[in-house]
């Protein structure tokens, strides 16, 4: 079924796949999980499965009011910390400049690097696509870093691709079951937001310097609006249960 005056689909959502141990999370900037799917990883971290982050940039472009020599480690701090509250310890930057990040072959090749040396069955990545919804516009950083990351999967399974990646000792990778796009206006399943929900909002909080720039809400009220909102918002669709939504492509 879908709204005609949307487009977006009103089908039940199906639980995310379980039969999984690793995943690899690439993204554009810090903050993209938080404010996308940091209740799922906390939720997948204490089922004792294994998740990294993959940041293309240092988000150093994120804050008008600080240089982005001094944004740049700032944001890469708050991002670690974030990370840890969720139950991840490995994080990685691919140092693509923030804010003017270009799909093609370079990008498309650091990310199915990380994809041969971390070996993941499912790849999480943010909404590729032009609009959130068709009601905002996306950031051509997260256009770049989705559409990348998609291909990717792809990539790091073929040793003709990339050959040097081979050379270097990364060889290939054709685990990647499926790509789990977060932020999507047409999501297929969700996870159970509730237990992981008081750890995304402490996850999303260790942005506190971005945050602080960009509301003049009280920065806790701020975040669990936010995310507690967006999970409601996919409850209807989930047996009433508050969800983080994702489009899954399966491989």
């Amino acid at each position: 079924m879908s709204d005609q005056t949307t487009g977006q689909t009103t089908s039940q959502l199906q639980p995310m796949p379980e039969d999984w141990q690793r995943a690899l999370a690439v993204v554009a900037h810090p903050d993209d999980l938080e404010y996308g799917c940091a209740a799922a990883v906390a939720a997948w971290t204490d089922a004792g499965r294994e998740v990294t982050y993959v940041l293309a940039t240092r988000g150093e472009a994120g804050i008008d009011t600080i240089d982005p020599a001094t944004c740049g480690p700032l944001r890469e701090r708050e991002q670690r910390a974030s990370a840890a509250v969720v139950g991840v310890s490995a994080v990685e930057f691919l140092d693509h400049k923030d804010g003017v990040v270009e799909y093609g072959l370079g990008l498309r090749r650091d990310i199915a690097a990380a994809i041969r040396r971390h070996r993941p069955e499912l790849v999480i990545t943010l909404n590729h696509r032009d609009t959130w919804g068709g009601v905002a516009w996306n950031t051509p950083d997260h256009v770049a870093v989705g559409r990348a990351t998609l291909d990717a999967a792809a990539d790091a399974g073929n040793r003709w691709i990339f050959p040097e990646l081979t050379e270097q000792g990364l060889e290939p990778w054709d685990g990647v079951r499926w790509v789990a796009v977060a932020g999507s206006v047409n999501p297929t399943h969700a996870v159970d937001a509730t237990p992981g929900m008081d750890r995304a909002v402490r996850s999303l909080l260790e942005h506190r310097a971005y945050i602080e720039a960009l509301t003049d809400q009280d920065p806790e009220e701020y975040c669990r609006t936010f995310l507690t909102g967006t999970a409601q918002a996919a409850a209807a669709r989930f047996g009433g249960r508050p969800a983080v939504t994702f489009e899954v492509f399966g491989r």
